[in-house]
């Protein structure tokens, strides 16, 4: 793959991560960042999905990974720090695989208890279009703080 290549996919990884910090609505995020077939994965114990029903699934297409958002939205908030995610040089790029790693950082919140904690997760993004658009993001944080806050 072409270091022209391995630009663009950081460049466009470093953009959509950015929008995180203050989000559109998820049909926007959809729509601007992800590939018409978008695909999206927080790996975590199945077990766990009583509580986090968003985890240890992946959702596929636009309703899907909307019902992602959705679901995820409606158990935690989200405060992601200005500096949550490296500059764009900290994107590890596999041009090879076409993948795109990246550690990030926030404070998150149970809706339900408002226990919160500080953690940091891997954002890895996969399977690009020929426009750069995402095709799978995948998500790898620490269910068991967020089993743990949200409680019973």
């Amino acid at each position: 793959m072409s270091s022209s290549r391995s630009t663009s996919l950081r460049e466009a990884t470093h953009s959509f991560c950015q929008a995180l910090l203050s989000p559109p609505p998820p049909s926007d995020l959809l729509s601007k960042y992800f590939s018409s077939t978008p695909k999206i994965t927080e790996h975590g114990p199945e077990w766990a999905q009583s509580r986090l029903p968003f985890l240890a699934k992946t959702f596929s297409g636009k309703e899907g990974c909307e019902e992602y958002f959705e679901l995820m939205s409606g158990v935690l908030d989200m405060s992601l720090p200005s500096d949550a995610f490296p500059a764009k040089e900290g994107f590890i790029v596999d041009a090879e695989a076409g993948m795109v790693s990246v550690v990030g950082k926030g404070r998150f919140a149970s809706k339900k208890t408002g226990k919160a904690w500080d953690e940091q997760f891997i954002h890895r993004f996969s399977e690009f279009d020929e426009h750069g658009k995402i095709g799978h993001w995948e998500i790898w944080a620490d269910p068991l703080s967020a089993w743990k806050a949200v409680g019973p």
